[in-house]
């Protein structure tokens, strides 16, 4: 059984800025005008970093890079560590987001083969999970009402950087780490204080935002939950904007297992 991610089709964090100026630039890569950068800013200020974000994530046509995932309970003293690769792309306003973990190691075992794939195409999020053969589709939006894969992805990983970006100081204190001057090597980083009123205050106590100098795109993410539990994401070997074959998008069912579970769309 195959199926194909098209327009009739979904906890990580993806998270993004963009800085408040007042003046807007004639042109754009999005819909609506661009911020432009105000004479004399610093480009190392914290206002200059997000607005750089904000543009490289708007003209983003299509990403892929390896990921390094690593969860952490200190309480339990338990660590969970996956790697892997992250696909996107994005035409005629429809996006598609594919992330597959490969191995997984955990505590003192030995890293080990173990597949488990997520697919977002704006509507459905399709979790594969070879381990114990399953599928399941979940609904997240509206047929006619599809949003941003990474929009979607936020809500079940945590990976922070490429969506949403109007709303990341409504939701952070955000500034500059004490130890870019130290250690910054090819990044940028960032802190950013949960707001006391945000709608992440239930989830996480801060989180730490490192941006990849080469490519103005998010490199790494450090959060911090409530319960003091640690994601940290590893964005590596970044491809920005170069082709990517629609059939990473695709998927099958493979033999041997059941019917995917589905799962609709929650309404009031």
């Amino acid at each position: 059984m195959k199926y194909r991610l098209t327009n009739k089709g979904g906890r990580f964090t993806f998270l993004l800025v963009v800085a408040a100026t007042v003046r807007f630039c004639s042109a754009g890569c999005c819909s609506v005008p661009q911020p432009c950068k105000p004479k004399g800013a610093d480009s190392n200020s914290v206002d200059s970093i997000l607005l750089r974000l904000k543009q490289k994530t708007c003209e983003l046509k299509s990403y892929r890079c390896d990921i390094e995932y690593l969860f952490s309970q200190p309480l339990l003293e338990s660590q969970t560590f996956k790697t892997g690769s992250l696909y996107y792309s994005k035409a005629d306003a429809r996006s598609k987001l594919r992330i597959n973990f490969e191995t997984l190691k955990q505590d003192d075992e030995a890293e080990r083969e173990h597949k488990e794939h997520y697919i977002f195409d704006g509507q459905w999020l399709t979790q594969i999970d070879y381990q114990i053969r399953n599928v399941k589709r979940r609904q997240l939006a509206e047929p006619n009402e599809p949003v941003d894969a990474f929009e979607l992805a936020k809500r079940n990983f945590p990976i922070l950087g490429f969506s949403n970006t109007e709303e990341l100081k409504k939701e952070f204190e955000i500034s500059l780490a004490e130890d870019n001057k130290t250690n910054s090597g090819g990044y940028i980083k960032l802190h950013l204080k949960v707001k006391p009123e945000s709608s992440y205050k239930d989830d996480y106590t801060s989180i730490e935002f490192w941006v990849d100098k080469a490519v103005d795109l998010p490199g790494k993410i450090v959060a911090v939950s409530t319960e003091e539990d640690i994601y940290e994401i590893k964005l590596l070997d970044a491809k920005v904007n170069q082709p990517i074959d629609p059939n990473v998008f695709e998927f099958e069912i493979p033999d041997g297992f059941g019917e995917p579970e589905i799962i609709p769309l929650k309404r009031d």
